[in-house]
Parts: C-alpha cells; sequence; structure tokens
C-alpha cells in the first residue's frame, strides 16, 4: 500500500527532530504569537513587556511578502518601558547557525476559508520555511498549488507573520523542490528547483533533501545568505544549488588562499545574479577592499550594472568615464563595476597613475564577466601586472579550451592558463536536464544547388563569397524568413535575430526587406544595428577618372556623383526608418542611445527581426527573443553563444530556441554541442620548452637572411615570386615570436637578431603583406550561371535518436583513448534530454554490446534498428506476460492510442485481459497498464527521428 501523507508528514517532522530542531506543539496563531514572544526573548537574552511585545508585534504585522522580508534582515526597535529606544534581532545573519530552531505541523489558520498546515520551520519564532507534502503517486504540482491557495486564503490572516515566509519546500516524497515565496503572478511552477550536490546530481527523495537543505545552519545559510531581494520588481529570488556552489567556491578561496579561478556556468543559467551575490558576500569580508566587476563592452557595463542595482538598489553607481572609475577606487565605494578599456585606462594614463598608485598593493578581488572573450591580449596581462595583490576571478558560458584556442599576437591560450582551475562546471547538458535554459531545434536549410547538366570546373578556387552573397540567394533567403517567422515566433508573440558575415551583406539584406514591405509582401518590423569603421575603404575610389572637363571646375564633387555610400551612411538612413517606426529622434551621432534603445525594443516586442554582424550576440538576454536566423559562418562558443539568445525560459508557449541555418553548420554544431557538453575538456595547451622556441626562432631567422641579408635587400626582391617568398618566411617567425612572448624569461638577447633589426625587418613585411596577399590569391571564377538558388530545409536536427546516431559513428571511428570520452558525452547529452532519458540505459547497452561488432559506420543506424526491433518485441511480450493480456490485442490497442492520440478507455484495456478483473480492481488495473503502455511508447516509439 502507498505510504500515505500522514506517515510522509510524521517522518518528516521526526527527522528534524533528528537535525535538532525543537518539536513544538502549536495549534493556532494564538500559540504562534506566545511562542514566537518566548522565543525573540530567547533570542535576544531579553524580556519584554506586554507592551513592548506588542510594538513588536505591531511592526511585524506590516507590510506585503517583499516589504516583511526586509524588516527580517533589519533590526525592530521600540520604546522601552524606561523610555529608551530598545532593538530585537528577528534574525542573525552574521553567524547564522546562532538561531533558534523549532518545527510544529498543522497550523490551523482561517482568513476567508480554513486552512491547516503540513510542516512549518520556525526560526526564532517566525515561520520561515513552509513544507507542503503530497502521498506518493501524486504530483507534485498539486502542492505547488496548494501553496497558492494558502496565499490567496490564510496566510495574510491575522497578523499576517505567514507573509514572512521565505522559503516553501513541496514534496510527493520522491521528488522534492524548493523557492522562493513571492505574491502569486510571481510564482510560476518552472522557477522551482531541485536541490544538486557540487556534482549537480539531483537530491529528489524528501528525507535525503531534509538531511542537507533543511539541517539548520544550511537553512539559515540560504535565507540570510542566498536569498537575493531584487529590488526593482520587488521579488524574493532564491540562489539555484550551481549557482550557491559557485559562490561558495570563490568565497572560500579568497578567505583561504591567493588563487584565482573560473566558473564555467553555461550561457542563460543566471550568471549576472551568481556574479552578484560572490560580490555581496565578498564586500563583507574585512581582508577585502573593494571588489570590481569588470565587463569587456561599454553596454555590458550599463547593463550590469542595471541589473545589480536591480538586486539591491543604488548598491552601485555608474563608472561614466575613466574620472568617475578611479574617483570610486579613491572612495568608500565597496562594489565597482567598470569596463576593462577603462580599468586600463585608469593605470596607464599619467593624470590617474598618481591616486591609483596606492591601490597596487591592496587587497582587492576582480571578477571578469564573460571571460571567454576580451581576456586573452595585452590589457588583461597588464592589468594583472599592475595590480600585485588582486585576486581575479572569470565567470563564462563557453570557456576557452585547446580545442576552440585561437592564436593572437601572444599564441594560444586557455581560460584555465589565465584564471587557474575551474572552480565550479555547470554545463549546457545540465542546464537542459534541470530545465533552466531549453533546447535547441535546429533546421538546416540549404539555399543553392549545382545545376544537373554543369560538369565541376577545374579551377583553384571558386568565388565562395560571390555564390553566399548573390543577390539571388539573398532574396532567397528574406523570402522563406517572411514566410516562416510568424510560425517560428508563434504568431509573432515572439521575436528573432537574424546574424549575417559582414556589413555589405547585412546592408542587402536590409535593402530587400525594405523593399518587399513596401511592395506589400510583409508587415515585419526589421530594424539594425552595426559598427562601421571610421576610415574604411572607399568603394568609388578606383582610380578611374570618366568626367567632362567641365565639370572639374566645381569647388567640391557633387555626392550624387558617387555610386556607393559609406556604410555609416547607410546606418543613417536604416536610423531614420527606426525613428519613422518608432517616433524617435536618433542618428549615428548618438549611436549609444541607439544601441539602448534599439535592444529594449526587442525585449519588448515591439521589433520583429533585429539584423546584425556581430552585436547582440553575446551578453544580450532577452526571455521574448525565441528565434535566430544564421547566415554566418560560427563555430565553438561563437556558436554556442549566439544560439544561446534564444534559450531563456519564459513560459509554458516558449519550448525551444530555434535555430534556423542557411549554411551548413551541422558539423560545426555537433562539434560545439559536443565540446561544451564535455566537463573532462582538454584545458591545457602544452608547450614545449623556452630553449626549443629560440631554435625554432634562430632557424627562421637563417632562412630569412638567405631571402633578405638585410633589411634594405628587401626593396631589391627581383619579383612577386620573391616577395611572396619573404613575407611567408617573415609570417613564420612572427608566429614563433609570439609563443616567446608568452614566456617569462624571454629576452631578446637569447636570438640570433636584436630587436630593432627585427621591427625594421616587420615594418616591410607589414608594407608589402596586401600586395603580396593579392598578386598570389587564387584565381577565382564565377559559378554563378551553374548554380540554381533555391531555399529549401534539408536538415532538422533535435537532439533525438537519429541525432545520438549519428555521434555513435564518431564514436566508432574514434582512437581507444579517445572513446571513454566520447562514449561520457553521448551519456551526458541522453541524460539531458527528456525524450532520451527512458532509452538511456537501452542505447548504452547497444554501445557496449553491439557498437565493438560493426566493422562498417554506415551499417550502424541497420543494426540498431534491428537491435531495437528485437528490444521493443522483447518488451512487449514482457508487458503481455506480466500482465496477462493478449498480445495481439495489446498491439492493436497501441496502434489505435498512436492513430488517434488519445488515451485508451478503460473497457478498452481490459478487453485485452485474458482475465477480467472484479469491479474494485478495475480501476487500478487498467490505469497500472495505461502507464506502462505510456512507458513502452516513451521508451520505443517517441522521439526516435
Amino acid at each position: 500500500m502507498p505510504q500515505s501523507e500522514q506517515i510522509l508528514e510524521q517522518n518528516l517532522v521526526k527527522q528534524l527532530e533528528d537535525l535538532k530542531y525543537e518539536k513544538v506543539s502549536i495549534r493556532d496563531e494564538n500559540d504562534l504569537l506566545c511562542n514566537l514572544r518566548n522565543q525573540l526573548e530567547k533570542h535576544n537574552y531579553t524580556k519584554l513587556s506586554d507592551l513592548e511585545f506588542q510594538q513588536v508585534l505591531n511592526k511585524l504585522s506590516k507590510g506585503n511578502i517583499f516589504e516583511r522580508a526586509k524588516i527580517l534582515r533589519d533590526k525592530v526597535d521600540f520604546t522601552k518601558d524606561s523610555g529608551d529606544t530598545g532593538y530585537v534581532e528577528l534574525i542573525n545573519q552574521v553567524h547564522w547557525c546562532k538561531n533558534e530552531y523549532q518545527v510544529t505541523n498543522q497550523i490551523k489558520m482561517e482568513g476567508t476559508y480554513k486552512n491547516r498546515y503540513d510542516v512549518t520551520i520556525l526560526v526564532n519564532g517566525l515561520p520561515l520555511c513552509q513544507i507542503e507534502l503530497k502521498r506518493r503517486g501524486l504530483e507534485m504540482k498539486e502542492a505547488f498549488n496548494q501553496t497558492n491557495r494558502y496565499q490567496r486564503h490564510s496566510f495574510q490572516a491575522g497578523k499576517g507573520l505567514f507573509q514572512f515566509i521565505q522559503l516553501f519546500v513541496i514534496s510527493n516524497g520522491v521528488n522534492t523542490k524548493y523557492y522562493a515565496n513571492n505574491p502569486i503572478k510571481a510564482r510560476n511552477f518552472k522557477q522551482t528547483f531541485f536541490w544538486a550536490n557540487k556534482e549537480n546530481r539531483k537530491i529528489t527523495q524528501l528525507s535525503d533533501f531534509a538531511e542537507i537543505f533543511l539541517e539548520p545552519c544550511q537553512l539559515s545559510k540560504m535565507i540570510t545568505k542566498y536569498i537575493v531581494l531584487n529590488e526593482s520588481q520587488k521579488i524574493l529570488m532564491a540562489l539555484r544549488p550551481y549557482q550557491y556552489f559557485a559562490v561558495e567556491a570563490i568565497v572560500e578561496r579568497v578567505k583561504t588562499s591567493k588563487k584565482f579561478g573560473y566558473i564555467w556556468h553555461t550561457t542563460g543559467s543566471g550568471k549576472t545574479l551568481t556574479s552578484f551575490k560572490t560580490s555581496q558576500i565578498l564586500t563583507n569580508l574585512p581582508e577585502v577592499k573593494k571588489v570590481v566587476f569588470v565587463v569587456d563592452r561599454k553596454d555590458l557595463d550599463y547593463q550590469t550594472i542595471k541589473e545589480f542595482n536591480h538586486f539591491s538598489q543604488g548598491s552601485i553607481d555608474g563608472t561614466n568615464d575613466t574620472k568617475s572609475l578611479v574617483d570610486q577606487f579613491n572612495d568608500d565605494t565597496k562594489i565597482i563595476v567598470t569596463t576593462i578599456q577603462k580599468l586600463n585606462t585608469a593605470i596607464h594614463k599619467d593624470r590617474y597613475r598618481n591616486q591609483m598608485e596606492r591601490f597596487r598593493n591592496e587587497r582587492m578581488v576582480f571578477i571578469f564577466d564573460e571571460c571567454h572573450r576580451s581576456q586573452f591580449g595585452d590589457t588583461h596581462k597588464r592589468i594583472k601586472d599592475y595590480f600585485e595583490d588582486v585576486q581575479m576571478f572569470g565567470f563564462t558560458g563557453t570557456p576557452i579550451f585547446a580545442d576552440n584556442a585561437v592564436r593572437n599576437e601572444l599564441g594560444k591560450r586557455t581560460t584555465k592558463e589565465l584564471f587557474d582551475e575551474c572552480l565550479h562546471k555547470y554545463v549546457i547538458t545540465d542546464a537542459i536536464r534541470d530545465g533552466n535554459v531549453l533546447k535547441f531545434a535546429i533546421e538546416y536549410i540549404s539555399t543553392f544547388k549545382k545545376k544537373d547538366e554543369v560538369v565541376d570546373i577545374d579551377v583553384e578556387s571558386i568565388d565562395k563569397a560571390e555564390v553566399m552573397e548573390a543577390p539571388k540567394r539573398l532574396e532567397g533567403v528574406v523570402d522563406y524568413i517572411i514566410a516562416n517567422h510568424t510560425r517560428k515566433t508563434h504568431n509573432k508573440r515572439f521575436t528573432a535575430i537574424f546574424c549575417v558575415p559582414n556589413v555589405n551583406t547585412l546592408i542587402e539584406y536590409y535593402k530587400l526587406f525594405k523593399a518587399k514591405k513596401l511592395n506589400g509582401d510583409h508587415d515585419l518590423k526589421i530594424g539594425t544595428i552595426f559598427s562601421y569603421q571610421a576610415n574604411e575603404e572607399d568603394a568609388d575610389a578606383t582610380g578611374e577618372i570618366n568626367v567632362d572637363p567641365m565639370d572639374m571646375q566645381q569647388a567640391a564633387e557633387d555626392p550624387a556623383d558617387y555610386e556607393t555610400k559609406h556604410t555609416r551612411e547607410h546606418l543613417e538612413d536604416f536610423i531614420q526608418d527606426y525613428n519613422e517606426m518608432f517616433k524617435r529622434n536618433y542618428s549615428t551621432n548618438d549611436f549609444y542611445s541607439y544601441y539602448k534603445d534599439i535592444g529594449k525594443q526587442v525585449k519588448d516586442k515591439q521589433l520583429d527581426i533585429l539584423l546584425v554582424v556581430n552585436m547582440f550576440l553575446t551578453g544580450f538576454d532577452s526571455k521574448t527573443l525565441n528565434t535566430i536566423y544564421v547566415d554566418k559562418n560560427l563555430r565553438y562558443h561563437g556558436l554556442i553563444q549566439a544560439y544561446s539568445r534564444t534559450n531563456r525560459i519564459l513560459n509554458e508557449l516558449k519550448s525551444q530556441g530555434n535555430v534556423v541555418a542557411f549554411r551548413n553548420l551541422k558539423k560545426r554544431t555537433d562539434e560545439a554541442i559536443t565540446l561544451f557538453s564535455n566537463k573532462d575538456a582538454i584545458e591545457d595547451i602544452i608547450l614545449q620548452p623556452y630553449e626549443n622556441y629560440v631554435d625554432k626562432f634562430d632557424q627562421a631567422i637563417k632562412r630569412l637572411l638567405e631571402i633578405t641579408p638585410t633589411v634594405d635587400s628587401v626593396n631589391d626582391l627581383p619579383s612577386e615570386n620573391e616577395e611572396f617568398e619573404f613575407v611567408t618566411t617573415f609570417r613564420e617567425l612572427l608566429r614563433i615570436k609570439n609563443v616567446l612572448n608568452t614566456f617569462t624569461e624571454f629576452n631578446f638577447k637569447d636570438l640570433d637578431i636584436d630587436e630593432q633589426t627585427f621591427e625594421d625587418y616587420k615594418s616591410k613585411y607589414l608594407d608589402i603583406r596586401d600586395k603580396v596577399r593579392n598578386d598570389h590569391s587564387k584565381e577565382q571564377v564565377s559559378i554563378l550561371d551553374d548554380i540554381d538558388f533555391e531555399v529549401e530545409l534539408i536538415h532538422r536536427d533535435e537532439v533525438n535518436v537519429v541525432y545520438i546516431l549519428t555521434l555513435l559513428a564518431d564514436l566508432k571511428d574514434a582512437k581507444p583513448d579517445e572513446q571513454v570520452k566520447k562514449k561520457k558525452q553521448i551519456s551526458d547529452i541522453m541524460g539531458s534530454e527528456a525524450q532520451l532519458r527512458s532509452k538511456k540505459e537501452l542505447i548504452e547497452r547497444f554501445i557496449s554490446e553491439n557498437l565493438p561488432l560493426i566493422t562498417d559506420r554506415e551499417n550502424i543506424p541497420e543494426e540498431f534498428e534491428s537491435f531495437w526491433t528485437v528490444e521493443k518485441m522483447k518488451a512487449l511480450e514482457d508487458l503481455s506476460i506480466d500482465e496477462n493480456l493478449d498480445q495481439e490485442k495489446l498491439n492493436r490497442l497501441i496502434a489505435n492510442y498512436l492513430f488517434t492520440e488519445k488515451q485508451p478507455l478503460r473497457d478498452e484495456v481490459i478487453e485485452t485481459m485474458k482475465e477480467k478483473p472484479g469491479l474494485r480492481e478495475r480501476k487500478t488495473s487498467s490505469e497500472r497498464i495505461i502507464d506502462k503502455i505510456k512507458g513502452f511508447i516513451e521508451t520505443f516509439i517517441n522521439g526516435m527521428g
């Protein structure tokens, strides 16, 4: 017989007593008030007269949930009978274990209706945690709905002390979740969380949850340290377990060492809240002078300040310029938010250096947001070298590993090399599994195909840009978006971003959308923003003059004579379209204000599609954005960052993030998802010893001197071939030099060339590089006449069994030492996707037992299908035997269920039974069999692709 709710409750109360909660009997509000007085007196080592307690109670009885959360964290003042001012502490936030803990159950309260609550945890007499239980076998959401009913009907009754609840816990015994108390409109079942351990393994059983989360010190630590009061929305926000462990890891590292570290939490998992709470706790440590939160773009500076002030109003002032940043270093500001550029200016400009000098040896903590982006150049190194007693921590959703590291002037480096070890990981598969971000639904759209009669042209290369940017192709893409946008965005209830490879292509796309709108083909609101170069190449500067000599007498050229526009002029035109659409008055002169406004219009669902090159692909969070159109080559962290603009949780309607790719990004998508799902990704790029690179450099110098013995001899190179040889040789020299720069012991004296001569050669190299590049580019042949531009869906990827089969093929071809890692990656992906969890055990058995016997990867799908058919028939047979069913009738019942998508009726299920049950057993028997049929379909039918 299933365990009853009463037994579940009794066991929990007993467990809490074992955890050192005092069991207390409280029947109603009168008992609650008497107990509150006793507990406050005990906690504050005082005695309160009736008049004094009444004053305290009057102050506790006022305010809504948010206001009482603030009262809880403050001291309550009252006038003593002697006339002096007294204070009562409601909860000890500094030494959070030093509070009074009690547990009670079945308190009755009467408001609009009478209610009786399951289990209440009292801290210093106040009900701060309410636990609602449902018996095993019932849906946990019923307990969630019950707390909402109590909020409507009785929590505010009497003195309203149940408005002090900070955390709810709901459980049906096998699943247990927690969430912060808020007004009903601010509650959503999607914002209820499982607790987990540091490795992100969920703790779902009520007894296990209680042992860890409800342990008195842990519970009061969660309440006092890990609930954020969001001032702008007037709501409470409880941190999720991975956020908690990240903050704890950084705080512990600061307390016990001077080492650096970084946090890898996938994009969309709430890094801003985590970093705010980290900053807030660190500022309370006496040894930390200041916490500096560093972003890499001005817009993120503004956005972060805004979000931090949401969490704690007025806690952050903006650093509008470098002077205000320096002022904040010198005043009592504890948390500073600034850009890496302003910080770099502050420590290097002469006018600020004297004011900043005294902070070189101060104990401070620097937190770098999105630390996969701009922390790999000279600026980061200069900041690190300048501040001698600073601890640096990074937050990123997509770390730089050996696989996705790119080379710059300092060589290839990983996140680990800059920030030391990763202190906590919460990867994309963890987040999808937990429902903290949405899964991606990816469609790959073909935009052209070669005509049947065309024979391949045998040339060095084709002009790929000509094909990808051909007007007919771009028009096909625009037509596809117009035709499908309403469907993708649920009748424009969501918005989209469209990212393209460069500004010129963006301009053409924008013109196409505009022309088709004027033609009445669509009513989409299209906006765009992009950066422009002040001194870009002018397309009209061709050197060709074809004018009437009489026109040369004009004082200036007529702008109408130009055939092209500067990209800034194009943007100016597009901003004017935006101004007309939204009654604004922006121009490129107030670019940053336009940037902020267009981002707000996307979030407010006023703009349907935002057309970009790079902007808004990282660091832009909009829950109302659900689709990204991609006509741009993306890879690794850039790909995941761009796709992740779509995967923020909002509501039931937003079930996935849509990615529509007009380029064949499937291989790169698979690589990126695999890399950022792998918690064991290689973090180190192994460098050879310093001496090896010195030898390589000197060998390269010999080759250079053979071609050009002196700097001046570069001028005498007889032809383009010799120039090309010089450029390629010196380029190799530069690459080795960049690696040498990363060694602390590097000195030019160790090399066979002095620094000045090297720089002189470098000047010659830079001057002729572009010329050589153009002279030696491959012949490019137009193939536009050989291509039909057609836009059609060629492949849709959802993470299902078909997707797993493609990964199995890669696993088959992997080297033995890579197979263990790839098996784990596949296992992690299956664990994260709801439709695959039921299949995980069978697929893993196929990998271990069948895959090693398959010699050709092409046979994997066929072999898997055979395996799956056998297992499906076996499962069906087992179900028939276990429940004594007629297998033929069962087959028909399942087929009818799949066709009609309607659950079988009880009589239809009973008809499959060989022995009909009695009337009393019919309901439970048929429900049990229906559950097993659903399980069979979930495992063997759904998600098979």
